[in-house]
């Protein structure tokens, strides 16, 4: 079903828009707002796949709001935008906490947005450049981090896109501008 006039789909596109902006910058702002001086351990590894169950479960959830919604390319934008933020600042909190107990780990310390630059720079795979992990451990969730990159680049986009047809074949309108 297509918006009824421009009136109308301007509201739903802005709103839709509005909410995705929002989002993504709440998320970045609890990243800097949140205390993040615990240390690295046991908790932060469970922090970390918590947070990553939550990632999981709101893709799932968005998934099937997609599906469900009046306008399923709107809200697959507006899920993208909360899904990537989370997903990265889950990774950027736990490159934060490590630089800061041992910045030996990384070619340099890390602030907040030196570890959110990191996260960004491997999640684009545009490779390393002034910074790199040079320890073992932090090699590994590199890598790791970089496996869960294509689990949300490939599964993850795939899944969203196909609630987004999913949702255009339930309404009937394979071509509108939703």
């Amino acid at each position: 079903m297509s918006l009824p006039d421009g009136r109308r789909r301007r509201r739903v596109i802005i709103g839709h828009m509005v909410r995705s902006v929002a989002s993504a910058a709440l998320l970045t702002w609890l990243y800097y707002a949140v205390p993040l001086n615990r240390g690295v351990g046991v908790v932060t590894v469970v922090t970390l796949l918590a947070g990553l169950s939550l990632f999981g479960a709101v893709v799932v959830w968005q998934t099937s709001a997609i599906a469900r919604s009046e306008y399923p390319r709107l809200r697959g934008v507006e899920a993208l935008a909360t899904a990537v933020p989370l997903f990265l600042v889950l990774f950027s909190s736990v490159y934060f906490l490590i630089s800061q107990e041992a910045p030996a780990t990384f070619s340099e310390p890390m602030n907040r947005t030196d570890a959110l630059y990191f996260t960004v720079t491997v999640f684009a795979t545009v490779g390393f450049g002034d910074i790199t992990p040079v320890s073992e451990a932090t090699r590994a969730l590199t890598t790791f981090q970089m496996i869960a990159d294509l689990v949300v680049v490939g599964v993850v986009a795939k899944a969203l896109f196909g609630a987004v047809r999913v949702g255009l074949r339930r309404k009937g309108d394979d071509d509108g501008p939703d």
